[in-house]
């Protein structure tokens, strides 16, 4: 069976083998279930037998061995911990034998030249810089693949990490340093402005359990917001402050408190980091 596919074929068509089967790929997994794809189609092995069983019993997936999924699946996704990523491709390189079936790797800080390293040999690989949200379906992941991969092999990629949320292919492999920073690392940085909202509601009177609530449906409600709006984000936040209002008030401090440079020294900060890991990782 070829991973190359037809656009608009179901992914029925192809076995997706996971090697690993942590937080990742557990969302993945359950996402591709409910975009309609059928449990016999995907495969899983993991070191922990008991997080195959759940599946197993919870999806109705097929747990398998690591040589099961070498000899059968069409696309290989590589959810394992970045530090033993080096055996797994080692060990997978020496059971698929003469076949080569797509790699997509969701470990951070692995390039697609290392993969291919330890894979020993040129191979077709898709390296995805997936989010946090994709455990409740509502990631975002940047993606680039390496030469050998083909257009076919990008559409069933892209249908894979689609199933937990937005997915967009990046020119370079570079800019998966830059999606780190945003995406990837991203949800933190609205993590902590939120948990300061709630605090600082916390301090001036309101219940713990009406400040969360607050929060949380204000983020959520703003998101949804500026995805429907075909105003673009200065312009929401432009018409939601009014001249001599509460809302102006509140941003002028953020200006004056230098939000901007902060934010472009954070994301400046976490894309370098990222460029180093991945730089850390060639030379091991």
């Amino acid at each position: 069976m070829t991973t190359d596919i037809r656009q608009g074929e179901v992914l029925d068509s192809t076995i997706i083998g996971f090697i690993g089967a942590g937080n990742m790929a557990n969302s993945l997994i359950r996402g591709l279930l409910a975009k309609g794809i059928s449990a016999d189609s995907i495969w899983a092995t993991d070191i922990d037998k008991n997080k195959l069983q759940l599946l197993e019993d919870e999806c109705g997936i097929k747990s398998a061995s690591s040589q099961e999924i070498a000899e059968n699946a069409d696309v290989v996704v590589l959810a394992v911990k970045p530090q033993v990523m080096a055996d797994a491709c080692q060990t997978l390189a020496s059971q698929l034998g003469e076949r080569c079936p797509l790699l997509v790797s969701i470990a951070a800080g692995i390039t697609t030249a290392r993969l291919q390293q330890w894979m020993g040999k040129p191979w077709p690989v898709v390296r995805c810089m997936p989010n946090t949200p994709a455990l409740v379906g509502k990631g975002a992941t940047g993606l680039f693949s390496s030469p050998l991969v083909s257009e076919n092999q990008k559409l069933l990629a892209e249908n894979i990490m689609s199933a937990v949320g937005f997915s967009a292919w990046v020119d370079t492999e570079e800019d998966i340093d830059t999606v780190t920073a945003l995406s990837g690392s991203g949800p933190a940085y609205f993590f902590l402005f939120m948990e300061a909202m709630q605090n600082v509601a916390k301090d001036m009177g309101l219940s713990e359990q009406l400040a969360r609530d607050l929060t949380y449906a204000t983020a959520a409600g703003a998101a949804e917001l500026a995805q429907q709006s075909e105003d673009d984000i200065a312009e929401l936040r432009r018409k939601v402050t009014s001249p001599g209002g509460t809302t102006e008030q509140a941003i002028n401090q953020f200006e004056e408190g230098g939000l901007r440079e902060l934010v472009t020294k954070a994301l400046q900060a976490a894309r370098s980091r990222s460029i180093e890991l991945a730089k850390d990782s060639d030379k091991k």
